[in-house]
């Protein structure tokens, strides 16, 4: 059953689909997917195109409109929007520690998270279409993120039900693998901090004195977590945001209080770390992360903490040695470790389930570069210049190995740029789509 809301400027309704959990076995298990239409007031109405949004990720709900706010803004001018919980996410059928508990044991946790993938979500995405459009319907894609690697694979596997398809900050690599990817992370990641230091020279002192306290004694965060010089390392996260930077100083600023026995970690600080890290609100976004770029084609082997290993090639992120010089401690960013599962209390009872993932090979392919060379359908993406989450240079080989495929290189904003940019992000690449640029 549908249930329409009215917020200011637009109309939402909830839609929820029946979707099979494999794809491949039809008639099998059901699992529900959420999607939530959102409409122009006083368009509910009239005849729109519509546009799919997939949120990035992996495992991250579509954003909750408060009105006709951010990027919305644009395509409400046009189109009506469905944003996807994709599977597992919001309020799609859940996959948490709570939910997964009831599968089973770890292995029938994995198997079951092994089709949480991309390959998956298109389908979904492709069951919902027809069911909304009917079968020769088409709608177009905006795909941010991971919902753009999402997007390269709808390309790949469904392009038919496709009339055009935006990508922002989202062209994965075809033909990386997971060791590829961070060993192209790592030195991005050092120039995002090079960039805050310069920034906020003073942090680079208040960061290692943070670290120096962390190495003796690791704190408890309100949650139970285990706050350690590693963990403090995350926060870097921040730093590929357009205000990232900013908050990780205004973070740092009121790290310490002078307590009974000195000076300790404030709560306010402990709570604002919290925040960050914790995976309490998407625990698939670490549990699977590593996944998303697992191809048998590619890299037949196991991922097997991809992240972890090759980090030992950059020993800069080592905090321990930075301290023991006098260099500054380096933040890490969009990386994925075991001991995560050992700290976060959202992530601890899935370390066994997260391992088996890790060590799972043979993933099937993601992307069809023979389907992609023949693309018919209208793709423009923006690019944005040392993007912290997303290889640049990745990006733009893809983008030569899609036929048609247009982008737009920019370093007037950073991978959130779609969301922060009041609809100029996505107002440019409707125009590029439309031949007006």
């Amino acid at each position: 059953m549908s249930t329409a809301s009215r917020l200011p400027g637009i109309v939402t309704t909830d839609h929820y689909f029946q979707v099979p959990l494999d794809h491949h076995a039809a008639d099998g298990e059901q699992i529900e997917v959420y999607g939530r239409e959102v409409v122009a007031s006083g368009r509910e109405h009239d005849d729109l195109p519509w546009l799919l949004f997939l949120q990035g990720g992996p495992g991250g709900k579509a954003g909750r409109p408060l009105g006709r706010d951010t990027w919305l803004e644009r395509a409400l001018d046009d189109y009506r929007v469905l944003l996807l919980d994709q599977r597992g996410t919001g309020r799609s059928t859940p996959a948490n520690r709570q939910t997964l508990a009831r599968r089973g044991g770890p292995h029938q946790q994995a198997d079951y998270l092994a089709l949480f993938r991309a390959d998956s979500i298109v389908r979904d995405a492709e069951l919902i279409r027809r069911r909304l459009l009917g079968d020769e319907g088409r709608w177009s894609l905006l795909g941010q993120s991971f919902g753009g690697f999402c997007t390269l694979t709808y390309l790949s596997l469904a392009p038919e039900g496709l009339r055009e398809a935006f990508v922002t900050g989202g062209l994965a690599g075809l033909r990386s693998s997971a060791d590829d990817v961070y060993r192209a992370a790592y030195p991005r990641v050092a120039r995002k901090n090079a960039a805050h230091y310069a920034r906020y020279p003073h942090d680079v002192a208040a960061v290692r004195r943070i670290a120096s306290h962390l190495v003796k004694a690791p704190a408890r965060l309100p949650d139970g977590g285990l706050l350690t010089v590693q963990a403090f390392q995350g926060l870097g996260m921040l730093l590929g945001s357009g205000t990232g930077s900013h908050s990780l100083h205004y973070l740092l600023e009121e790290a310490w209080v002078e307590g009974v026995h000195g000076p300790e970690l404030s709560d306010t600080f402990l709570a604002g770390v919290q925040a960050q890290l914790s995976f309490a609100q998407g625990p698939l976004y670490a549990v699977l992360h590593e996944s998303i770029y697992g191809q048998r084609s590619v890299e037949p082997a196991a991922t097997a903490w991809a992240a972890e290993r090759v980090r030992k090639e950059f020993p800069e992120f080592d905090a321990e040695q930075a301290l023991e010089s006098d260099r500054p401690v380096l933040f890490t960013g969009e990386m994925i470790y075991p001991w995560l599962f050992e700290t976060d209390p959202a992530l601890q009872p899935l370390r066994d389930t997260a391992q088996l993932l890790a060590e799972r090979a043979d993933w099937p392919d993601l992307y069809e570069p023979e389907r992609l060379a023949a693309n018919e359908v209208p793709v423009v993406a923006a690019v944005y210049h040392d993007d912290m989450y997303v290889d640049t240079d990745d990006s733009l080989e893809t983008a030569r190995a899609v036929k048609g495929l247009r982008t737009w290189v920019t370093n007037e904003w950073e991978h959130d740029g779609l969301r922060v940019s009041g609809g100029a992000v996505l107002d440019r690449l409707i125009k590029m789509a439309r031949g007006e640029l």
